[in-house]
């Protein structure tokens, strides 16, 4: 029995007459017999008795009507699962991001996309850049936001903006009378920063070259976050990425590094795994959340 089948048997049996049915279905009532008449046919029995101008259902259409029922409310619900697909109200995204993105653009992009899908679960992953490469491959992840755009050739990496650097002051220190401070200020200070090998540690160390200064961490850190509790406890100068809102932590003073070089700000896929309607959606409301998210910090005095 096929799906339109299905739809007239149950409504028969419903409605009782033909132009009930009919009337239920909008479609002619010769159509609806047409229909009805044809499915007997091919299941090899009657459905219906005609008395009086009403339909009466057989032992076997009674036998059968609540199998059809399951059958119909399953195939309502497919409909209703893939319009609601198509029309972006269901359907789960996963987003890995690293903490700054996490932290600074990822809630903005995630209210966003509430607002227009609740019915969508969100799942955010916090996690460093190979990891969330890891999660693109296996498909833990549909969607990766990072500082890094120097990715396997599987990896698609959008570079959606770019972000310089901060350095973090302990509260007190010397160096908070500057309103901006440059790479050789920083000379001599104990000094909070990546670790040698990753991609802000590198871009550091390039741009130092190109000025003539020498830079070494006497603390090195995976995540730029971490440095926050370092700088409160007075272990250092933290020199790390601008994108995180470091003006929310106390205890710490925030001066933006002047002419410095930028980290590139990444939204990373899988070539192999094609993304969701939903993810796609996503995928929009992160380049325009970091839009915005960029164009603030460019506002700040």
């Amino acid at each position: 029995m096929r799906a339109r089948q299905l739809e007239v048997f149950i409504a028969v049996m419903r409605a009782s007459t033909v132009t009930a049915a009919a009337r239920m279905l909008n479609i002619s009532q010769p159509a609806l017999s047409q229909i009805l008449l044809h499915t007997e046919d091919e299941l090899g029995f009657t459905l219906f008795e005609r008395v009086k101008g009403r339909l009466r259902p057989t032992p076997d259409a009674l036998e059968i009507f609540p199998d059809a029922e399951r059958l119909s409310a399953g195939l309502e619900g497919l409909r209703r699962k893939t319009t609601d697909l198509r029309l972006g109200r269901a359907g789960l995204v996963r987003v890995a991001a690293s903490p700054p993105p996490a932290m600074a653009i990822l809630p903005r992009a995630f209210t966003r996309f509430r607002e227009q899908h609740p019915n969508i679960l969100l799942r955010s992953h916090s996690a460093p850049i190979a990891a969330i490469v890891d999660m693109l491959r296996a498909g833990d992840a549909s969607l990766g936001v990072a500082m890094d755009d120097r990715l396997p050739p599987d990896i698609e990496a959008e570079v959606i903006g770019s972000i310089g650097f901060a350095c973090l002051l302990p509260a007190g220190h010397v160096l908070q009378k500057k309103t901006e401070l440059m790479l050789a200020d920083l000379v001599g200070q104990e000094l909070i920063s990546y670790r040698g090998n990753t991609r802000p540690a590198d871009v550091l160390a390039h741009a130092a070259h190109a000025q003539g200064v020498t830079l070494s961490p006497s603390l090195e850190i995976d995540a730029s976050i971490s440095a926050v509790s370092f700088v409160q406890a007075g272990l250092g100068v933290g020199l790390v990425d601008a994108l995180l809102p470091w003006e929310q932590f106390t205890g710490v003073a925030v001066r933006p590094l002047a002419n410095g070089p930028e980290l590139p700000i990444a939204l990373l896929s899988s070539r192999a795994r094609a993304l969701s309607r939903a993810d796609e959606m996503m995928r929009h409301e992160i380049r325009v959340a970091c839009a915005a998210v960029l164009s603030e910090h460019r506002a700040k005095p």
